[in-house]
C-alpha cells in the first residue's frame, strides 16, 4: 500500500467513526510516531475531533516539546489529563518514588494512578476514542479490530487507524508528509513512555523490548487489552 493509499485509509475510517458515533468521539494522544500520524491527517482534513493527552508526570521532555510544536505549528488546544493528586501522593509517600522497579504489582499500580485512571476521564462522555495501536507490536494487539468495543469501559468503543500498519510504514509517512515526531525515534526510542520506564531497542529487539525492559512477557500498561 502506497503513502497516499495509506493517507486515504485514515481519512475514510475516521470519517466513518463519525457517522458512526454521531461525532461523538476523541482522539487520545501520546504524541508517538503512530498519533502523529493520525493527527496530521485528523488536522489536515479539518476533522472536528477533540485531542486530550495524558501527562503522568515523568514524560521525557522531548515528548512536552513536541506537544509544543504541535500546539504551534497545527493551531490547536490540547487538553492534558492529570493523575489523581491525592491517589499520586498517597502511592509514592508508601512505596517510594521508583518502586516499580522492584515488583511488577508496583509497576501495574503506577501505570493504574498515572495512565489508566486518567484515560478514564479523558474518553468519559464519549461514545468511542482514537488510538494508534498497531496489531504487530503485541500479541494482545493482534487480535483487536479497526473498530471494537473497548472491553475496559463499557459501552465505549475504540477506533485503531494504523491497525494493519508497520512501523516502517508510519516513519515513511512522517518523512514523507514532513510530520514533526518525537527525535528519541531517531535514537531508538521505537516505542515512547514515562522516562525512567523507556529505553531505546537494541539491534534484534522487539520493538516494546524498550518498555519496563526489566520484566519479562506481554509489555501493556492496561490501557489496551483483548476482548475476550
Amino acid at each position: 500500500m502506497n503513502k497516499k493509499e495509506n493517507y486515504l485509509g485514515i481519512k475514510r475510517l475516521l470519517e466513518k467513526s463519525i457517522d458512526i458515533f454521531d461525532g461523538n468521539i476523541v482522539f487520545l494522544s501520546s504524541f508517538g510516531a503512530e498519533d502523529m500520524v493520525i493527527l496530521h491527517v485528523m488536522l489536515s482534513e479539518g476533522f472536528d475531533i477533540p485531542i486530550h493527552t495524558i501527562d503522568t508526570g515523568r514524560l521525557f521532555q522531548e515528548t512536552y516539546d513536541l506537544m509544543e510544536e504541535v500546539r504551534i505549528r497545527y493551531k490547536v488546544n490540547v487538553r492534558i489529563f492529570f493523575p489523581n493528586n491525592s491517589e499520586l501522593e498517597g502511592f509514592i509517600s508508601l512505596k517510594g518514588p521508583n518502586s516499580f522497579y522492584f515488583s511488577a504489582e508496583n509497576r501495574h499500580r503506577c501505570c493504574a494512578i498515572r495512565k489508566v485512571e486518567p484515560l478514564g476521564r479523558a474518553i468519559e462522555g464519549f461514545k468511542a476514542w482514537i488510538t494508534g495501536v498497531r496489531a504487530d507490536q503485541t500479541k494482545v494487539r493482534m487480535l483487536m479490530d479497526e473498530i471494537e468495543p473497548d472491553p475496559l469501559h463499557n459501552g465505549i468503543f475504540k477506533v485503531n487507524p494504523l491497525l494493519r500498519w508497520t512501523f516502517s510504514d508510519v516513519v515513511s509517512f512522517l518523512h514523507e508528509y514532513n510530520v514533526p515526531y518525537n527525535p528519541l525515534i531517531d535514537q531508538g526510542f521505537v516505542s515512547i513512555g514515562c522516562e525512567p520506564c523507556t529505553r531505546a531497542v537494541k539491534q534484534g529487539e522487539d520493538e516494546r523490548a524498550g518498555r519496563w525492559w526489566w520484566e519479562q512477557g506481554i509489555k501493556e500498561c492496561g490501557l489496551h487489552v483483548a476482548r475476550e
